[in-house]
């Protein structure tokens, strides 16, 4: 079965980086991605300028791939959330839907607790809005094509009548 892109517009983009900041803000993370399942980066906020974001969205992605395969193996059909800590940082995984991962890192001016909390909020906020993602626009889209056919046939049908 083939898998689905999607298309995310600049309108979007921004309308998820205020949500990823609002998460930073409330659960006092550090930095917040959204990765889809193939390991390309979506977007990202926060402190991130030291983060290679591309090798790390595509390592998390694997990461959450290779977890699935262990879920299975214990007769889960996934794992949902993913969490790694370290000495000074932490990593909260969480999948969004079926092709969206959000991921939070944060450090130790915060819980996993409250990391937790806010990630589902936004987790549920973001599935809502990605599952509608693309619709008004492809909607949008198809008045604009019918128009233009409607026009190209007006046109047409001036151009050999005459």
């Amino acid at each position: 079965m083939a898998q689905e892109n999607q298309v995310l517009y600049e309108e979007e983009i921004e309308q998820i980086d205020r949500v990823l900041t609002r998460l930073i803000k409330e659960a006092e993370a550090k930095c917040a991605l959204l990765v889809d399942k193939d390991g390309h980066l979506i977007t990202r906020q926060g402190f991130t300028h030291t983060l290679d974001t591309t090798a790390l969205a595509a390592l998390l992605a694997g990461s959450f791939a290779s977890t699935r395969e262990i879920a299975r193996l214990v007769g889960e059909p996934e794992f949902s959330v993913l969490f790694h800590q370290g000495k000074r940082d932490h990593i909260h995984i969480s999948l969004i839907g079926e092709r969206t991962i959000l991921v939070v890192i944060f450090d130790d001016r915060t819980t996993i607790g409250m990391v937790r909390l806010y990630a589902k909020e936004v987790s549920e906020e973001l599935l809502e809005f990605l599952s509608n993602a693309g619709k008004k626009t492809e909607e949008q889209n198809l008045g604009i094509d019918e128009e233009f056919s409607s026009s190209a046939k007006d046109k047409l049908d001036d151009i050999f009548q005459d």
